[in-house]
């Protein structure tokens, strides 16, 4: 028989073991468990196979991407969008035929060039896809929220179409301004901004749009337009009035 170790007494042990790892700790679901049932083991497992099954963190991020962020945002997120904001995703545009008439109305074309009136166009309406509802969707959210003050609407137009070039307000006199844009808008871009009603402006004030291809217009050298020979006179087909 050995003698017992004495107090202090280091213990030396010669061999080999094999370590095991056992996870016990408790998961978020097993602290749903009520103390009763904390040691059945079956429970548990069950328990946790039902978390690891329904658990939406893996889910977070695409609702973020799909849904939250408006820039990233698609399908029924951007109608979510739409709904907060007060714009739906349809739009209506009306037709867009010129006709015969005299050169003083700006729009209308010569005889050869164009038809008779006959009445009121058909309007078309379209459903805007996913691109072109979220521009729609921020041009009212800052119409929301904004006081329809130049500088304030110069700061609308730099974040919508940033690094797109020069767009800016300018104050025409006789209650009405204008949306001055010195490069090409996309067909949709017109359409959100001169149809769909949600282009912040003033009370009582008329809104138009003008386009001008700089490159491509005669001008001064100081504006970055184009000299004699070179560039064309800027006509009215660019300027569009805005829909009240």
């Amino acid at each position: 028989m050995g003698q017992a170790p004495a107090i202090g007494a280091s213990l030396t042990w010669t061999g080999s073991y094999t370590y095991e790892y056992q996870d016990d700790a408790p998961t978020l679901a097993d602290r749903t468990v009520i103390s009763q049932y904390a040691n059945s083991p079956t429970l548990r497992q069950l328990i946790r196979n039902m978390d690891e099954y329904i658990n939406p963190d893996t889910d977070f991020d695409a609702f973020y991407d799909y849904v939250w962020n408006v820039e990233t945002a698609q399908g029924f997120g951007l109608d979510i969008w739409g709904r907060i904001v007060g714009v739906g995703r349809m739009l209506t545009i009306p037709g867009d035929e010129t006709f015969l008439g005299y050169n003083e109305a700006l729009n209308w074309q010569p005889f050869n060039q164009a038809p008779m009136y006959t009445g009121v166009q058909t309007s078309q309406t379209y459903r805007l896809a996913d691109d072109a509802y979220r521009k729609l969707i921020l041009v009212k959210a800052l119409a929301n929220i904004s006081d329809c003050t130049s500088p304030s609407l110069n700061r609308l137009l730099t974040n919508l179409f940033a690094g797109r070039g020069r767009c800016y307000v300018s104050d025409t006199g006789k209650m009405e301004f204008r949306y001055m844009f010195e490069f090409a808008l996309e067909p949709y871009e017109i359409a959100i901004l001169t149809r769909s009603g949600a282009i912040p402006k003033p009370a009582g004030v008329l809104s138009s749009l003008l386009q001008v291809d700089v490159p491509t217009t005669f001008g001064f050298n100081e504006a970055v337009m184009q000299p004699f020979g070179s560039g064309v006179f800027f006509t009215s087909s660019g300027l569009i009035h805005a829909s009240q």
